[in-house]
């Protein structure tokens, strides 16, 4: 037997008005504000429940599709789901296709309707952390080791596939005086190796570096600061 997921009052007026209420039924139950959130390719459908049901309980079914595919595929590990939200990481795979994603819940025997994402590009779409930084100390310089984010994805080696397959990338690389309190862009380009030098003695200095992608004009956050003394 299917749990109560939805409103008292919803299914009073369900079994009120019966068949001449069904379709108001299905579109109640309705998943609302389907969409996806796309962080360094790891692609997660979201939603939220339809306007006669609670969040607590109601089961879920994803389905998703390539764009010009006729037929829909039921992602199994998100077929009658209590979560609010479905990874299609794999099943989005192929990054410059666009793909839709639908959801339907049911509740106490009420199928709902479909409710549809948008077209979704993954190459487009998807945001991207900031670099890790890593910094070591060279005599009176900074050797500041870049490494971009990491990707769901692996080669036919097995081994993790580079941001940098998929996207021109320049780095930006700054540094702040805290003594000073003054901050300094002193690198932007491909290179993950960056040397800062002319660094003055007895300072304390931080290290932050950001991503920028000139073909979609699009920045990443900058990254945790990594901060160092100068003897």
């Amino acid at each position: 037997m299917a749990p109560e997921h939805c409103s008292l009052g919803f299914l009073i007026s369900f079994l009120l008005t019966g068949v001449v209420g069904t379709q108001s039924a299905h579109e109640s139950l309705m998943p609302q504000r389907v969409h996806f959130r796309s962080r360094n390719f790891h692609n997660i459908l979201h939603w939220q429940p339809g306007k006669a049901c609670s969040s607590n309980g109601s089961i879920y079914f994803v389905q998703y599709k390539m764009y010009g595919q006729r037929q829909w595929k039921n992602k199994e590990d998100c077929w009658g789901i209590l979560e609010s939200f479905c990874d299609l990481t794999n099943e989005t795979s192929d990054i410059q296709e666009p793909y839709y994603g639908r959801v339907r819940t049911i509740s106490a025997g009420i199928h709902s309707g479909w409710t549809m994402t948008q077209r979704f590009t993954p190459w487009w779409e998807t945001k991207i952390d900031p670099p890790v930084v890593n910094i070591t100390q060279v005599n009176g310089s900074l050797l500041v080791i870049l490494q971009a984010p990491g990707l769901p994805y692996r080669n036919q080696k097995r081994k993790n596939v580079s941001i940098e397959n998929y996207y021109e990338l320049v780095y930006r690389v700054f540094i702040i005086n805290n003594s000073l309190e003054k901050e300094q862009k002193v690198y932007e380009g491909a290179h993950r190796v960056v040397e800062i030098g002319a660094l003055a003695p007895h300072m304390d200095y931080c290290v932050m570096a950001e991503m920028y992608q000139p073909m979609l004009d699009r920045r990443s956050r900058r990254s945790e600061e990594k901060c160092v003394e100068f003897p």
